[in-house]
């Protein structure tokens, strides 16, 4: 069982989707994500499958939550820093954890 001092290891922050781009290399339909996590975390870059709920446009902008201390994921060619948080559908697919005023601190950590 996982204990409130193994939650508090994972740094997770609020993050704001800064720059879109088409990742076709991926194996599954996906984006690069840039997301802006404030000045004390900075910008972080995240692969995420995200394509069948929004598009580029939809997510620039955007705020989203994210585990910023994992170490970096490669993804193909492409170096994931960041684990953008969702929830499955119910085909499975994505849909992101985003808070729910947009008032949210950018780089605002999760308690």
């Amino acid at each position: 069982m996982a204990t409130y001092e193994d939650f508090q290891k994972i740094d997770i922050r609020v993050g704001k989707i800064i720059k879109v781009e088409d990742f076709p290399e991926a194996k599954k339909p996906a984006y690069k994500l840039t997301i802006d996590f404030g000045p004390e975390v900075g910008t972080k870059v995240s692969s995420a499958q995200l394509v069948k709920h929004y598009t580029k446009e939809a997510l620039l902008g955007k705020q989203v939550m994210g585990v910023v201390n994992f170490p970096p994921r490669k993804i193909g060619p492409f170096s994931s820093e960041v684990l953008t948080l969702g929830v499955p559908d119910s085909e499975g697919l994505c849909v992101l954890l985003v808070p729910d005023k947009p008032d949210a601190i950018i780089g605002g950590r999760l308690y």
